[in-house]
């Protein structure tokens, strides 16, 4: 799912709303996750899942194409937990469709 198919899911549910309001709502939705990340916290969504920050440390790594030894500098990356309700819906078997007796939907 894309950023904008999102949007036109939720314009669609919640059609008292314009497409600009919802629009404005996702875009502040992940400006606010994207700031409190940068400042080091932990965002967390109830039975979706948590965001952190991982430090990854300085380290030697190698250039695939040459081969050649190069310097890989300290960073940060965001982390995704899934939280135990996400990881429950995911997994739940899909339901087979009702069987059919005599041509006919039961």
């Amino acid at each position: 799912m894309t950023r904008s198919e999102l949007i036109a899911g939720l314009a669609e549910d919640n059609p008292h709303l314009t497409l600009a309001d919802v629009e404005r709502i996702v875009s502040s939705f992940f400006d606010e996750m994207t700031a409190a990340l940068a400042r080091g916290e932990r965002v967390e969504l109830r039975g979706f899942g948590a965001f952190t920050v991982k430090h990854r440390n300085a380290r030697a790594g190698r250039n695939p194409r040459t081969g050649e030894a190069v310097e890989v500098a300290q960073k940060s990356v965001p982390f995704f937990k899934a939280g135990k309700e996400l990881r429950e819906r995911i997994n739940k078997p899909i339901s087979a469709p009702a069987a059919k007796k005599n041509g006919v939907k039961s």
